[in-house]
């Protein structure tokens, strides 16, 4: 059965990492990083991992705990061997990045906390912030620590909608009282 993709050979793997680390606002761990440049049938896991040390070896990314990131000299190899990559791979990467950067930009807006109270009950206390600061800050209370840790867990999916849901429902009467003055 015959393998069809556009990566060849380990230059390639190099081409496309730099492409995708170039695209990243945060560092990335191995499977993440791996999982963005899955973009090619061809592309295995093993050719990432052999890639990866030989990269930092040659000063075209840094590792920290924080996870991979590209140097200076990685963007300007990036940005010269840009045109080497397969275009196809190059959307399907750029949008897989694009994706990340927005699933983790979203992250950093929303924190939440579980606070243990005396007797038995706990407080979850949910925020959500845009670039600005603060935008609302939910203290619930709770018959347990179990129930509060639920709550936080599900806020980050819902904090949108929740916040959506308040403002409309605080200034329904607010119209309301405008529609009657008029």
């Amino acid at each position: 059965m015959a393998h069809h993709g556009f990566i060849n050979d380990m230059l390639d793997v190099k081409l496309l990492i730099l492409y995708v680390t170039d695209k990243l606002l945060y560092p990335v761990n191995t499977q993440t990083l791996y999982e963005l440049c899955l973009q090619d049938d061809k592309l295995s896991y093993f050719d990432v991992m052999q890639a990866l040390p030989q990269m930092v070896e040659t000063g075209h990314l840094e590792q920290s705990e924080e996870g991979y990131r590209i140097t200076d000299k990685g963007r300007q190899t990036a940005l010269i061997t840009r045109d080497s990559l397969a275009y196809p791979v190059q959307q399907r990467a750029a949008r897989a990045v694009e994706r990340f950067n927005r699933q983790i930009r979203r992250q950093s807006f929303v924190r939440t906390e579980v606070l243990e109270q005396p007797g038995g009950e706990a407080l979850a206390v949910m925020h959500l912030d845009d670039e600005l600061g603060s935008l609302i800050t939910i203290e619930y209370t709770c018959p347990s620590p179990r129930q509060a840790a639920f709550l936080t867990k599900s806020f980050p999916d819902k904090a949108d909608k929740l916040y959506q849901i308040i403002t409309e429902t605080l200034l329904a009467k607010e119209e309301a009282d405008q529609a009657d003055s008029q």
